[in-house]
C-alpha cells in the first residue's frame, strides 16, 4: 500500500487496529488527534516506560497530529489533509463530524476518489445514540448469553473481540474499494458497526438460532455441537481435547486404552457423541485420571489428536516462538525501538514494515505541516505526493 495515504481520525481500538494494519502494509497514515490525545493513552496500568501498553498496541507505523475540530484553523488544516487523502477512517458517532466539514459528502465533495469508512457502534439508523462500547455489544448481541458456565453469570470476552473483528472487516472493505477505484476511478462510503460484525462474527451461534429456532445457552468450554471439545481432567490438570471428526474420536479412543467406546453405537459417531456426552465424559474422565497433562499432551499429539495445555500469555507466546512463528518484532530502531506483535499476514514479495514506534501526541506535526504547504494548490507542484511526508 505504499504511495496511499490514509487519514485516521479513529481513535481507542476498532479504527486504530484497522489503520495500523493498513501501515504495516506501506499506507502512510496520519493520526489526527484531539488536544487530549487518543483515549488510550490513559487507560493504564500496564505501562512501559510511563506509556499505555493498550495505545502502543495499535499505533505502530503512524504519524500524529493534534488539531482542535473546533479552532478554523486547526479544521481547515484537518480538512486538507483529508482532501487529499486516499482513505479516511473514522469512528466518531454518526454525524459528528458533520459540524466541521469532514463527513463523507463535504469530504467526497473536495475529493471524489476518497474512500471514506465510518466505524459505529450500532449504525445510523435507530441504534446511532448508543454509546458503541465492544462491552455494550457482546451483551446485545448475545455473545454474553454464551459465555460462561450455565450455573454462572455471563461472561465477557477476555479481549474487545468485536471492536477487533470491525477493525478487520473495515480494511477488508477498504481494501475491495480501493480494488473498485482502481478499476473504474470512484470512490465511495463504507460503513461498518460493531453490532453487526459481532452478529456476523458469531457464525455458527446466530446461524443456529436463525436456521432451527434453538437459541444457545452457556455450554461453560462445551462445544454445542461436537464432542468432547473442552477442557478435561488428567491426573494432575486439565487438557484441552478437539474433535472434530469420527476418525478423530477412534483414535483418542486408542490412545486412551479404551478401543471399544470408539465403536460404542453411543459414541461412534458426532450427532451420538454430542446427544450422550453426558454418558461419555466420566469414561473418558476415568481414562484421562491415569496421566498427567504434560504426558497426554505428548501422547495424544503423537497421535494426530488434537489437543492443548492451557497456558497463560506468556507461554503463549513462548509456545509461538518455539514452533516457528516467530511472534515478536521489534518496531522502530535504535534506543526507542520496541517490541511488538507480528503482523500475522505473511507476503512471499511485500513483505510488512515495523519502522515507526507509536507516535507522542502531536510528534508530526511540523512534517505533516511542511508536506500541506508544499502539495497545497498554488505550490509549485500541485501533485499530491502523498506518500512524499517524511514521518
Amino acid at each position: 500500500m505504499s504511495g496511499l495515504l490514509v487519514a485516521d481520525f479513529g481513535r481507542v481500538l476498532a479504527g486504530p487496529y484497522c489503520t495500523m494494519l493498513l501501515a504495516d502494509m506501506g499506507a502512510t497514515v496520519v493520526k489526527i488527534e484531539s488536544p487530549g490525545g487518543d483515549e488510550t493513552r490513559d487507560w493504564r496500568p500496564p505501562v512501559r516506560n510511563g506509556e499505555s501498553t493498550y495505545y502502543l498496541s495499535v499505533n505502530r507505523n503512524k504519524g500524529s497530529i493534534a488539531l482542535d475540530l473546533k479552532d478554523p484553523a486547526d479544521r481547515g488544516i484537518a480538512q486538507a489533509i483529508a482532501q487529499r487523502a486516499d482513505v479516511v477512517v473514522e469512528n466518531f458517532k454518526p454525524n459528528g463530524l458533520n459540524p466541521f466539514g469532514l463527513d463523507y459528502d463535504s469530504v467526497a465533495a473536495r475529493n471524489p476518489a476518497v474512500i471514506y469508512a465510518s466505524i459505529t457502534g450500532f449504525g445510523t439508523a435507530g441504534g446511532a445514540s448508543l454509546p458503541g462500547y465492544d462491552l455494550l455489544v457482546q451483551a446485545l448481541s448475545g455473545l454474553m448469553s454464551v459465555t460462561g458456565s450455565p450455573d454462572t453469570p455471563a461472561y465477557r470476552s477476555g479481549v474487545a473481540v468485536f471492536d477487533v473483528m470491525t477493525g478487520l472487516h473495515t480494511a477488508i472493505g477498504i481494501l475491495a474499494a480501493l480494488q473498485e477505484r482502481q478499476r473504474s476511478g470512484k470512490g465511495q462510503r463504507i460503513e461498518v458497526n460493531l453490532m453487526s460484525s459481532a452478529l456476523s462474527g458469531m457464525v455458527n451461534q446466530t446461524a443456529g438460532y436463525l436456521l432451527s429456532g434453538t437459541v444457545p445457552t452457556r455450554l461453560g468450554n462445551e462445544h454445542p455441537s461436537i464432542y468432547p471439545y473442552e477442557p478435561m481432567a488428567t491426573g494432575d490438570g486439565d487438557i484441552v481435547i478437539a474433535i472434530g471428526n469420527d476418525p478423530q474420536f477412534r483414535r483418542l479412543c486408542q490412545a486412551l486404552g479404551t478401543p471399544a467406546l470408539g465403536e460404542d453405537d453411543r459414541f461412534a459417531a458426532a450427532p451420538q457423541r454430542s446427544l450422550n456426552r453426558h454418558l461419555l465424559r466420566p469414561l473418558l474422565l476415568e481414562a484421562l485420571s491415569n496421566r498427567s497433562s504434560t504426558e497426554w499432551f505428548a501422547v495424544l499429539t503423537a497421535a494426530q489428536i488434537p489437543c492443548a495445555p492451557i497456558n497463560d500469555v506468556r507461554q503463549g507466546l513462548e509456545f509461538a516462538q518455539r514452533i516457528g512463528l516467530d511472534p515478536v518484532v521489534e518496531v522502530g530502531q535504535g534506543a526507542d525501538a520496541l517490541p511488538g506483535i507480528r503482523n500475522p499476514i505473511t507476503f512471499s514479495e511485500t513483505p510488512v514494515s515495523y519502522d515507526m514506534v507509536p507516535p507522542d501526541h502531536d510528534g508530526h506535526r511540523e512534517p505533516i505541516l511542511a508536506w500541506l504547504r508544499r502539495t497545497s494548490p498554488g505550490a509549485e507542484s500541485t501533485t499530491h505526493r502523498k506518500s512524499s511526508i517524511k514521518l
